[in-house]
């Protein structure tokens, strides 16, 4: 039986416009919606005064000049990444430049894995470069804000969530959603790092996520918890695929994911890789060779 998500679909949201969404937080939500970005890109703006933006979003006029009125009698102190995808960083890069205001993130795109000696494909953000360099437990004060940098690989090698301390709540980028899983595409996506962020979270005090696409995530350690589950499960998905003769990611794909809209498949075979990926480290399959979307897999004990 499929691995039932509490996801939140339905929220009142704007356009081009500035919300509050909390006492210290803001959203201003690009006009960027699809199958991968759900209603778009949800830009958010910590403090009062001088503030913070994280993950200013997709190079959109639109999206742009909203955030430049929306705190044109503001002070940005910080620019932060969660990661280095076209719907997140991008704007960093015109917006640095009309607020004059520093950038943050993990590192480049391919940063956690690079510095393993691990290649990574174009694909991501090439341009975006931090000005500051994060790691895990990293803090940056504010005018009356605290934002802890929480390191969470998976989806990208470079992905940080960020955490409001004030207000106990954590900006989840694109590792927890609350309308969909993350495709994690290696190789710089990694399901095993992806399972470990997550269970990295179940240990945490945050009592609200903020992803940024689609609105609050409330109930969050059940939440973590089903999408821990719903992995596993794909993983049961695989092995029972391989039983039934089924050795090429291609097959599997229509099998495991009727319900997904066809034109999402390839995304969806990406996870399929990197759930296969872990499954060989974990001894449970093979395959002759670097493990490929057109390799030949196999059960590593048939019996």
């Amino acid at each position: 039986m499929p691995i039932s998500i509490p996801y939140v679909y339905k929220y009142s949201f704007e356009y081009a416009a500035i919300e509050t969404v909390s006492p210290l937080i803001r959203r201003v939500t690009a006009r960027n919606p699809s199958g991968f970005t759900f209603n778009g890109t949800g830009t958010y703006i910590i403090g009062h005064g001088n503030v913070a933006v994280i993950d200013p979003g997709p190079m959109i006029a639109e999206h742009i000049q909203a955030l430049k009125s929306a705190l044109h009698e503001e002070t940005v102190t910080h620019i932060l990444i969660t990661h280095t995808h076209a719907d997140h960083s991008p704007a960093a890069a015109p917006l640095k430049l009309a607020w004059n205001a520093p950038t943050y993130g993990y590192g480049p795109h391919g940063a956690g894995k690079i510095a393993d000696g691990i290649p990574i494909e174009e694909g991501g953000d090439m341009d975006f470069t931090p000005d500051h360099e994060l790691r895990d437990g990293d803090i940056i004060h504010g005018d009356g804000w605290t934002i802890e940098s929480v390191y969470t690989p998976g989806h990208t090698s470079n992905h940080l969530c960020f955490a409001l301390l004030e207000e106990k709540a954590l900006m989840t980028g694109d590792h927890v959603m609350g309308w969909s899983t993350s495709v994690i595409g290696p190789p710089d996506g990694d399901m095993t790092a992806y399972m470990e962020s997550l269970e990295k979270l179940l240990s945490r005090d945050d009592t609200v996520y903020w992803p940024t696409h689609g609105t609050c995530i409330k109930d969050i350690k059940p939440f973590v918890r089903a999408f821990i589950a719903h992995r596993l499960d794909r993983e049961q998905q695989i092995i029972a695929c391989l039983k039934q003769g089924n050795h090429q990611i291609n097959a599997m794909v229509p099998i495991m994911y009727k319900e997904t809209q066809p034109a999402l498949h390839p995304a969806a075979a990406r996870s399929v890789l990197s759930a296969m990926i872990r499954l060989i480290d974990l001894g449970k399959i093979r395959t002759e060779g670097p493990a490929t979307l057109q390799s030949q897999f196999y059960l590593s004990n048939p019996g």
